[in-house]
């Protein structure tokens, strides 16, 4: 390994989330901020958050179900 060309690591870097959530892990960066964590992130909480303004989500909603509704039919023509 060479001398003098690795940054700094620091073994007890702290993540602070915008959630309020802190924890310390070990990075290159001092401090790090992010936007959400495993605290607040749905896939780890089991929430479910579905941030809709324009109805897109009822659509697709109601697009699948009329799908699922009508079996395709084969025709036998020759």
């Amino acid at each position: 390994m060479k001398a003098d060309i690795h940054p700094k690591y620091y073994q007890n870097a702290t993540v602070k989330c915008a959630c309020g959530n802190t924890f310390t892990i070990g990075s290159t960066k001092e401090k790090i901020e992010v936007e959400i964590c495993s605290a607040c992130h749905p896939f780890y909480t089991g929430g479910d958050k579905v941030i809709d303004t324009a109805g897109r989500v009822e659509r697709f909603k109601a697009r699948a179900a009329k799908g699922k509704a009508k079996p395709i039919e084969k025709s036998d023509k020759k």
